[in-house]
Order: structure tokens, then sequence, then C-alpha cells
């Protein structure tokens, strides 16, 4: 036979006691006790992988905001369909976020909320009737809102609006807070890819106008991120395209935005958050984080770590 089996009695070996390891029982979970405190509990996980990204990444955001750096967070609509706008409008009121950046679909649901108290209608059911999208309020009243005043930019004139209104929810539109604690909430628009592009008051000149001014608004923020913190919160696409041309743009007019944070939190990681957010724009000197896992659950807890880390 060509090949016989192959004398390993030679084989060098070493003493586990003396190899780095990656793996310690010190950053083993302890067993948390009945009635234990949410910090107790955090403090109670293993410093691995997700959790210890998680805590880094809460850890980052106290800093900058105990240094008066930015702390800034890019959204996609999905977050608030999960119901984490008070979280975020908590962290504005609390001054923990300097701003917030929207795709599109998140002026839908941020407005029906407001409007109505719900949101997210059925597509399978409506789709077949040509019934998708058509709510007469929610592309009337956006669109007229921001063909008014395209020059304060998107989200500032939808947020006027919301803000001035007597609508039952307004309470829980970021939008709306946005301008009543002048936060920069800024809406980042691809043309043909929200609802209120398709009814007849759009106009795409004014949209066109009012995401520009907001795109130029969100870069102003980006230029101040040097030891601050940007997370990125189930956009899959649109904001990391977004801030990465935003990256460009300060670094291209001299401001440095190397040294800070970043994270892309979804519960599936895809290839332009982790690509646009998480490693090319801190590739010399920042860092970057992935936490994959449902919405509803992982903000939450950055949520509570958060609030906990600045009251100590």
């Amino acid at each position: 036979m060509k090949y016989k089996p192959l004398d390993t009695s030679g084989i060098k070996t070493y003493s586990v006691k003396g190899r780095t390891s990656k793996v310690s029982v010190d950053d083993f979970a302890s067993v948390p006790k009945k009635g234990v405190s949410f910090s107790s509990f955090m403090d109670g996980l293993p410093n691995i992988l997700g959790a210890k990204n998680l805590k880094a990444v809460a850890d980052a955001v106290i800093s900058a905001k105990k240094n008066k750096k930015t702390v800034t967070l890019g959204m996609g609509g999905h977050v608030i369909k999960v119901g984490l706008g008070p979280l975020i409008i908590d962290l504005m009121e609390r001054g923990y976020l300097d701003s917030v950046a929207f795709n599109g679909s998140c002026i839908v649901h941020d407005f029906e909320t407001a409007f109505n108290g719900s949101t997210s209608e059925d597509v399978d059911a409506e789709l077949d009737e040509g019934a998708f999208g058509m709510a007469e309020e929610t592309g009337g009243l956006i669109n007229d809102a921001i063909n008014a005043a395209p020059e304060k930019g998107l989200g500032r004139a939808v947020g006027e609006m919301i803000e001035a209104s007597n609508f039952p929810y307004k309470d829980k539109s970021i939008l709306a807070a946005g301008v009543r604690l002048d936060i920069p909430v800024t809406v980042h628009v691809a043309m043909g890819t929200d609802i209120v592009h398709i009814h007849p008051q759009m106009n795409g000149a004014k949209t066109g106008e009012a995401t520009t001014v907001d795109f130029k608004i969100f870069c102003s923020v980006v230029s101040t991120l040097e030891g601050g913190v940007y997370i990125n919160l189930g956009s899959a696409v649109l904001m990391p395209e977004v801030f990465l041309k935003a990256i460009t743009v300060v670094r291209n007019l001299g401001h440095v935005v190397e040294k800070f944070t970043t994270a892309n939190m979804d519960f599936i990681q895809h290839y332009r958050p982790l690509t646009n957010v998480v490693r090319r724009p801190t590739q010399h000197g920042g860092k970057g984080y992935s936490l994959t896992g449902h919405h509803e659950i992982m903000f939450p807890l950055l949520y509570a770590l958060i609030i906990e880390g600045m009251d100590d």
C-alpha cells in the first residue's frame, strides 16, 4: 500500500499551563440570585464575545458623554415598529444622544405612531388590491410638511408638523422630540423606497432638497465624532452608505474623525454595515463592534447599561 499510517510518536507537546488561552474562568458567568439588581445581573454575564462587546459599547457611550463627546444613532424603520421609540426619546431627553439619523421608512412609522397610535400595515393583505401604502393621512400630511419647508430639512419639517399638531400620541414621536429638544433628527431618503413617494402630493424636487439639507446636517454631526460613538441600529443598506459618504466628506474637509467607536446592531449581520460602519471608518485608531440579536431585546439592554453607568 502506497500510504501507511503516519508515525506520531515524535510529536512535540507543551504544558497547557504555559499557553496563552482566549478564555479564562475569570470570564465565566456567575449564577444570578433571585431578585438581583440589573447591574449585578449584567456584571454576572460572561465577559466573552457578544456580552463583552455589548458592555464595551455601553462603556464607550458613557465615556463619550462624560467627556462631552458626540453620540449619534442611525436607524431603520423596524426599530420604531418594535416599540423602541420611548427609549430613544429618553436618551435624547437625558442628553445622551446628540442626534438621530433616520432612513426614509422611519418617518412613516414615527408619524403613524403619533397620529394614530399604531403602524405597520399588513402588506400581504393589501398588495394584491394595490392598497399597500395608500393611507391618506400618511402620504398627505408628510408630503405637505416637506413641501411647505424643504429648506429646513426633511426631519425638521415633518417634526415641526407633528410637534405643532394635536395628535394624541405625539409624545411617542422621535421627530417631534427632536424639535422640542432642538436635537437634529435627519432623514435620508432613497427616492421610490417609501410609501409617501407614491402619493400625488410627493414633490421630488422638494423631497430631494429637504433630504440634501439633512445630509449636510448629518455631515456636521459626523465631523464631531472624534472620541465619540456612532451606532447603526437596524439599517442594513441605506444608513451604512450614508454614514460612509459623510465620513469621506468630513475627512476631505480636514476634520479629524479617527479615534471613535462604531457599533452595528442587527438580528443579521450584513456586508454593508460590517464594512461601512464597523470596519472601514475605524481602521486607523477606532474600534468597531457587531452586536447580533433582536432590536427589542438588545437595545433595551444597551439602554439600561448606559443609564446605570451614567447614574454611577
